[in-house]
């Protein structure tokens, strides 16, 4: 497909105007998917937290030790995005077909590969430290989602590589359309609903695993039949193996794995230090991690389609091109990050107080605690989105495997010591802790963005 933005590429240079209305073009519609998969996220734990306590905290811990995973499985995924904008760039046809298949072939083989791991799910949560009860109720919950690792897998593929083609209205279809029926699907399994059977958290489980199977034949239909999109052939002899397009992808996608596990790693990190310091501020520090994570999730689609606009621009060899998109890109991302700085200091006691019962005993201290953390967040939210935008950056020019060890070392290194050093040594306490967050998502911002600025070729 050629769209119209890349025949302007072709013709004459874009103007920051231009590329401003490329990149929401493509940013709107991925802010908007990445939103409502929040929103499933958050479907699934109001409605466990109706059933009961102990199906929340297995249903928590579930999910998000699925999550872990996911995100060092996706980074194959998200490797497609870029590969199929290059390729599309340079009118390569084929190299689209061969690099999302790949990524296909990958995905699949890393789903079966970790399975054991829910499925043994019980002894290493034991060994991590949980309670008995909340462990088998957790492995209940991951030995039924883990056989959605595979699906949703295929459908992050599947989104990257439409994404990449400037189909993102699709993209934000099927996520949106899925966000009703996983709520109807856990109000009928997990309490047993309209002739349902009642299943709790494995109710739970299945409702998402049914969400991801069909979000997937959506897509696969709509990739393998769009008039559009047959000339790309991508599950004709599908079987057929491709091995330099495998090696590629795994070069690009294990780097861009370990970045965001390492990332997700710090935050569940910085719970557990938050849980030394108190129930209390562990209850404030999830409350403000819920609220930066929505308006994180703008950033995150706004380096979608950077990644996106950055590897078709390079792939045509445009990198005066690339130079403007992304000074337009970050700009954008950052006056975003002006606006919710402003809302958390400006509105943070409405915010949380969404979050807590009235007759909650400890409200008072939880929205103060919770509001001194926002401000905080009001601080991380300019590095928070440079670092993200600057990580889209450089996966549009193929550059991650440095990237992934700049990234590391800023969050483990550096933030890490410094949350520990500022809320226990100094005695800062909650405060202390996400100030150290400040400063590791600073030092990656600074030295992703230097990275990519340093690499980019002049012409």
């Amino acid at each position: 497909m050629t769209t119209i933005a890349h025949r302007q590429d072709q013709r004459t240079p874009l103007t920051a105007v231009s590329h401003a209305r490329a990149i929401l073009a493509l940013g709107l519609p991925l802010v908007g998917s990445h939103l409502a998969q929040f929103g499933l996220h958050v479907t699934d734990t109001i409605m466990l937290g109706w059933y009961g306590v102990l199906p929340l905290a297995a249903g928590v811990l579930g999910a998000s030790s699925f999550f872990v995973i996911f995100i060092l499985g996706s980074g194959f995924a998200k490797a497609v995005m870029p590969m199929v904008a290059g390729a599309q760039g340079r009118e390569d046809e084929t190299q689209v077909r061969r690099v999302t298949r790949m990524g296909l072939w990958l995905s699949v083989l890393f789903g079966v590969i970790c399975y054991p791991v829910f499925w043994w799910s019980e002894s290493l949560l034991l060994l991590l430290g949980q309670k008995p009860e909340v462990a088998a109720m957790a492995r209940e919950y991951l030995r039924l989602i883990g056989l959605g690792m595979i699906p949703a897998l295929l459908v992050m593929v599947l989104k990257s590589y439409l994404a990449a083609l400037e189909r993102t209205q699709v993209v934000l279809w099927v996520t949106v359309a899925a966000v009703p029926l996983n709520a109807a699907l856990n109000w009928a399994l997990i309490f047993g609903n309209w002739g349902a059977p009642e299943w709790g958290v494995a109710g739970s489980a299945i409702a998402t695993l049914v969400v991801q199977i069909v979000s997937l034949v959506v897509l696969c239909l709509y990739a393998g039949l769009l008039p559009d999109l047959r000339k790309y052939q991508l599950f004709i002899r599908f079987w057929r193996p491709d091995w330099q397009a495998f090696v590629d992808v795994f070069r690009l996608g294990w780097p861009i794995g370990l970045t965001g596990l390492a990332e997700g790693g710090l935050f569940q990190a910085s719970a557990l230090m938050m849980g030394w310091i108190g129930t209390v501020e562990l209850a404030a520090h999830g409350i403000a991690l819920e609220i930066t994570a929505l308006t994180f999730m703008v950033h995150v689609g706004l380096s979608n389609a950077v990644t996106v606009r950055t590897g078709r621009l390079s792939g045509a060899g445009d990198f005066v091109g690339v130079r403007l998109g992304a000074k337009v890109g970050i700009a954008m991302s950052v006056l975003f990050a002006a606006v919710t700085m402003g809302l958390f200091l400006a509105l943070p006691v409405p915010m949380i107080s969404i979050f807590i019962d009235e007759a909650e005993p400890q409200r008072a201290v939880i929205i103060a605690t919770g509001t001194a953390l926002l401000v905080c967040a009001a601080i991380f939210q300019f590095a928070d989105s440079m670092q993200v935008m600057a990580l889209g950056l450089l996966a549009g020019v193929q550059d991650t495997r440095v990237p992934m060890w700049l990234a590391g070392f800023s969050y483990w290194i550096i933030g890490f010591p410094a949350s520990y050093t500022l809320a226990f040594v100094l005695g800062y306490g909650a405060i202390g802790l996400w100030l150290g967050l400040v400063v590791g998502l600073a030092a990656a911002a600074v030295s992703l963005m230097w990275r990519f600025w340093v690499r980019l070729p002049k012409a």
